[in-house]
């Protein structure tokens, strides 16, 4: 089977992004989540893991070459904050929503119907894979107009509002600041096999949870959990 055959509206999709596959078998490539595969092991296809992998390298790149020209003031750390909350699970999954990949991922029956944070992961994970399916098909340069439509916009925004900051320093010099408590980070819930492995973290201000976060490591879940923390307590600024 070839993966340009499968039922997918992709004259509309390569509209939606301006862009033009010459191998249409590299663009829905990207969009086959791993679990399909289980679900469907007969069909011959590939997941789109390996193209993943390339398209955060291009996207890292192109994102880090941006912010090098655009706050030339700014020291290796701050750009380090920058590029870090532009890439993040949550924006790149804003990313895929803004050009509704949601719609075109071929996702097991229990994937499917999970609407939550797991797909958060899974959108952010395909427009990596769509932007490396690009990279392969297009070259760098169509690729770095692809991101400029979305990411670079947002930079302005993250800089002015200090959406860089780390989060989880910044709650716990809040909660220092108002509380005089340290936050606690503990596991809630830990599944998936080793090579797609998903946490969920609880911050504790005392006895007290306040929030949960979520993420491919116990890091990221805690960030996500000292992220959603702040919101909950109104201490961002």
């Amino acid at each position: 089977m070839s993966l340009s055959q499968i039922s997918r509206d992709w004259n509309t999709f390569e509209a939606s992004i301006g862009v033009t596959f010459k191998n249409r078998d590299l663009l829905a490539q990207a969009f086959i989540h791993r679990s399909f595969l289980n679900e469907n092991p007969r069909t011959g296809l590939e997941h789109n893991e390996r193209l993943e992998f390339l398209g955060d390298a291009v996207l890292e790149l192109a994102v880090t070459d941006f912010l090098y020209r655009t706050y030339p003031d700014s020291p290796e750390g701050e750009l380090t904050s920058y590029r870090a909350a532009l890439v993040n699970a949550n924006t790149m999954a804003d990313f895929a929503n803004e050009i509704n990949m949601n719609e075109y991922l071929f996702l097991s029956r229990g994937e499917a119907k999970d609407t939550g944070k797991a797909r958060l992961y899974i959108l952010a994970n395909a427009i990596e894979a769509l932007i490396g399916a690009m990279y392969l098909d297009q070259g760098y340069i169509v690729v770095e107009r692809f991101i400029d439509r979305f990411l670079h916009k947002r930079a302005a925004e993250i800089v002015k509002k200090k959406l860089w900051r780390d989060s989880k320093s910044l709650v716990q010099e809040k909660a220092q600041e108002h509380l005089g408590v340290t936050p606690a980070y503990k596991v809630v819930k830990e599944s998936g096999p080793d090579h797609d492995k998903h946490f969920t973290i609880g911050i504790f201000f005392g006895a007290e949870k306040i929030a949960e976060g979520r993420g491919h490591s116990k890091q990221e879940a805690e960030q996500d959990a000292a992220r959603m923390a702040l919101i909950a307590k109104k201490w961002l600024d």
